[in-house]
């Protein structure tokens, strides 16, 4: 899509999944929530690494998500999360897989972004969660009567985000597949994979099919199609050319590193919100066919 070019932009998702009866509202609210986190913080002169972490630790907080409360139980009926930022400045990334009992894998993540260690996991990501201030539970106080009740699956949560310095960064955090191994570590975590951010070409972070995308490293042949595509168009490209190699839908948002705003998804549906400089108030759609109809 053609956008104002920002000086600042957030963009965020609660999953490429089909979103259940009754839930759409839910779903919308909860994005625009997270947009206007994020969104308070660009507009209070922040940073692209910052928007992310406020906008997506709404999303953790929120059991409409799959990520942080409400995450989905693996095969022994616990929670594993995983979640990742990526500061497009330095290309520094913190990312954690595993994780049991933190409230925001996220700010775990975020707080490895400056080590040496790019990825923690299972319980040396939660001894860092603790070493580093983070906020623990124990790992049952993340389960919804919703998640003990049934299984059930909505995929994972994302923002990416440009400040008004011209820097970018991504984000992702997930509960991972409703029913799956015990230690099982998808794309989400995963530089290259489930998300990427790069200050001279852009910053996107992906949802779906997670063994898919990671095969696929959609994430990388995303950022090598986007300097002469628009978001949308390297998007779908990438997404495409996944389902026919490997199977599997997905989607992803995205931002140039013009300020370009852009997502596609060749699932039912992703609840996507969006804000720039000069936008009253964020733009919230369930799928992409109701953003086209709202040109």
């Amino acid at each position: 899509m053609n956008e104002p070019k920002p000086n600042w932009a957030i963009i965020v998702h609660g999953g490429a999944h089909e979103v259940p009866a009754g839930k759409e509202a839910a779903s919308r609210s909860g994005c625009v929530a997270a947009a206007n986190a994020g969104r308070k913080v660009l507009e209070g002169g922040g940073s692209a690494v910052e928007a992310v972490e406020a906008a997506i630790r709404v999303l953790e907080a929120d059991p409409t998500y799959n990520a942080g409360y409400g995450s989905a139980l693996n095969a022994d009926g616990q929670v594993e999360m995983d979640a990742a930022i990526m500061d497009g400045a330095t290309l520094d990334v913190g990312a954690v897989a595993g994780l049991p009992g933190v409230r925001h894998p996220i700010s775990v993540a975020r707080r490895l972004l400056r080590e040496q260690e790019i990825l923690l996991i299972s319980e040396g990501a939660r001894r860092f969660a603790r070493e580093s201030g983070a906020e623990l539970c124990a790992p049952e106080d993340l389960i919804t009567p919703e998640q003990r009740a049934a299984y059930e699956d909505h995929d994972t949560v994302g923002c990416v985000a440009l400040d008004a310095d011209g820097h970018l960064a991504a984000g992702a955090s997930t509960g991972g597949l409703s029913g799956q191994r015990a230690g099982r570590v998808g794309d989400s975590p995963q530089p290259g994979c489930g998300f990427y951010a790069d200050d001279g070409i852009g910053a996107l972070a992906l949802s779906g099919e997670g063994e898919s995308i990671a095969r696929m490293m959609t994430a990388a042949r995303f950022m090598h199609r986007l300097p002469d595509h628009t978001p949308d168009d390297a998007m779908r490209e990438v997404l495409e050319a996944m389902r026919l190699r490997v199977g599997g839908d997905g989607g992803g948002i995205a931002i140039k590193a013009d300020g370009q705003i852009g997502w596609w998804h060749n699932s039912p549906h992703m609840p996507v919100a969006y804000a720039y400089a000069g936008l009253n108030e964020p733009r919230v759609y369930l799928k992409k066919t109701e953003e086209v109809e709202d040109r």
